[in-house]
Parts: structure tokens; sequence; C-alpha cells
């Protein structure tokens, strides 16, 4: 065990109390929904913390990258779900590979995008199980609702492809903001809408078996959509101020957070903390409009500060908070984005009180 104190700054941590209650929490909340849970692996990028997910009931998990589904298939994971279109050779080659492993369902959404990928697989004797990816509001990948059926049809007639069912990611949410009965609105229609999708699919002699949605500010609503078959939550590990702003969290079950020193006070009004960008999610997207939450040593956030910007390796704190603080103050930031935050590091420690006590790699980041 070491002391928080005792760490060099910057350092990430994780509450591991808070991880337990969140991973507790939410796979109640899908079990409830009567749907599978499949978290997305981008947001830790860690065994450990995956581990602990399968052990409250995940059956798998998401990728995004090659590295993340490399990792996990070493690490004996069964079942895992890459939800990113892979295209280009190196991509289509390592698709291929990873097929043959067993266990991989990989995300399409155009002909254009399968054909390489059929004919490679087909080259190597392995088949492609696949889900299409279907948009429900976040204008991103996916096929529009009115194509998809058209659209399943075409790569279910290219060599080897075997259709699994269909996903979506409601990213779209985010837009309400603090408008929580809208985004709960939203999710449902998201739900609704790929179901729908799924029974068309059905209703042209297509098996459907997966109905898959995912994003951790729908998961109280488009999961709960009748016919959806599981959600792929990934924040929700850890939460951040994103997921605070958006109703989705409260600042006490925010599990992540960055510690950090105060370096400089040299002028009234800002105080300067080691903890810059390389540190930080500076996610653009992300609705809380700051780079993290400021709270003191213990992890309770302290009034009359913010953390709106940063160079690489400095933050700047502002308001009239700063006048508190002095050179060598602990702090602790819970960032915007949680899995923007994850890729900026090679290891995180898990934290019980005021002491790190395990100490855990980060990987598969870019």
């Amino acid at each position: 065990m070491t002391a928080l104190d005792e760490l060099p700054t910057p350092a990430l941590l994780i509450d591991r109390d808070r991880m337990e209650a969140n991973l507790a929490a939410m796979s109640a909340a899908i079990a409830a929904a009567g749907v599978a849970l499949r978290p997305h692996f981008k947001t830790s990028k860690c065994l450990a913390v995956a581990r602990r997910q399968l052990a409250h009931g995940a059956i798998g998990f998401t990728c995004a990258t090659p590295a993340e589904v490399e990792l996990l298939q070493e690490a004996g994971v069964e079942d895992v779900l890459w939800a990113h279109q892979p295209v280009g050779p190196a991509k289509v080659a390592f698709a291929v590979q990873a097929l043959g492993r067993g266990g991989l369902t990989i995300a399409l959404d155009s002909v254009e995008v399968a054909e390489p990928l059929s004919r490679a697989a087909a080259s190597a004797g392995v088949r492609v199980p696949f889900v299409l990816e279907v948009d429900t509001g976040l204008h991103r990948a996916g096929v529009d609702p009115d194509r998809a059926v058209a659209t399943a049809a075409a790569l279910i007639a290219l060599p080897g492809l075997e259709l699994r069912g269909v996903l979506t990611h409601e990213g779209h949410l985010a837009a309400h903001g603090s408008d929580r009965a809208g985004l709960e609105a939203a999710g449902d229609l998201a739900g609704r809408t790929l179901v729908q999708v799924a029974e068309a699919l059905r209703a042209d002699g297509h098996d459907c078996p997966l109905v898959s949605v995912g994003s951790t500010p729908g998961a109280t609503s488009a999961p709960f959509a009748a016919g959806v078959t599981e959600a792929r939550p990934g924040t929700y590990v850890y939460y951040d101020a994103n997921q605070v702003g958006l109703g989705s969290a409260r600042v006490e079950q925010c599990a992540q957070t960055v510690l950090a020193r105060v370096t400089s006070t040299q002028r009234a009004g800002t105080a300067i903390i080691d903890a810059g960008i390389k540190a930080m999610s500076s996610d653009t997207l992300a609705t809380a409009g700051i780079l993290g939450i400021v709270c003191d040593a213990s992890g309770t956030p302290l009034d009359g500060l913010e953390f709106k910007a940063g160079n690489e390796e400095h933050g700047y704190l502002t308001g009239p908070g700063t006048a508190d603080l002095r050179v060598g103050d602990l702090l602790r930031i819970i960032p915007n984005h949680a899995c923007g935050t994850t890729n900026m590091w090679s290891a995180l420690f898990f934290v019980d009180g005021d002491r790190a006590v395990e100490r855990h790699p980060i990987e598969a980041r870019y």
C-alpha cells in the first residue's frame, strides 16, 4: 500500500469501492431489463477491471480497436464484438486472423466495407459472423433504418458472411444535455427503432437473434424497449463529469480521478496544477464543458474552482477558490470523459480510502 501523498503526480486513480458499486448497480439494472450485458472495453482497457465486469455478469465485451480485440482474445474472453468498421488491408487481415480464433462478431454497415473482408475470409476459409449497424439518430456509422433490409440482404449474399443481428450506438442522446426526460425519450425511441429493424429483417426471412443497444446515458431507456436482447454501456464502470452533467450519475459515483498537485499560484485568480491535457481528456464533445471537476484529496468537490483549459503538462484552475490553494496542495480531478482519459495513461492505481493498493497496466492504447 502507498499513501496518495507519496505517489508521483499526476497519477490515474480508480476508487475500487465506487467502481464495484457501479458494476453491481449496472448489472442489476440490465438484468431488470431482461437483457444481456456486454460492456465496452475502451473505458478501462484494463484486464483487472474487465475481470471484475465478468464477475458481475458480463457475457463478453465490445471493442473499438484491433488491439482491444487481440488483448481480450489472448486473455481468454470468448465472446467479443468489434463495433467498428474493419476498413483497409491491415484491419481486414487482422479481422480474418481474429475470426480464425473464434468468438468474434464484427459490425458492418455497407457492401463497400464488407466485400474486401468477405474475399479475404473466403480465401482463408473462415466465416464472418456480423451485426448490421443501424443509425438510430447519431448520424455517424450505420445504415438508415429504411435501408436496413436491402443492405442486410446484400451483405448476406457475400461469401462467408452470416447475419447475427443488429446493433446501434445511441450516442446522440448526449445532445439532450441536462434534459433528462428528453434523453430518456430519445433512448426509448432508439431501442424501439432497432427492434423494428430486427422485426423487418425477420419478416424478410432472416434470423436476427441479436438486438444490441449501447451507451451509458441510454442504459436506463434503450435496453427496456421490448425486443432488445443486449446492452453495451461503457462509461458506467467509472462515470465522469460528462455523465454527471447528463444526469446519468452523481459525483459520488465517479470512480476515476487524476491525482495532481498545485505547482504555481503566481497570478491572482489562477492556480496551475501538474495535470494538463496529456493527463486528461480534452474531448470537445463532452457536455460538461470543462476538463474536469476539481476535488480535494479525498475526492470531495471544491467550490469556486473551474478547470477549463490546459497545456500539455499544465492545468489552469480559475475562480475565487484559487485563493485557498497553496503550492504542493494535493487535488483529485474527475475527468470530463473517462474513456478518453484512460487512453492517455499506461497504468492505473486501485485506491481504497487514502491509499493506493494495487497498480494495473492499461493496454491496447494507441
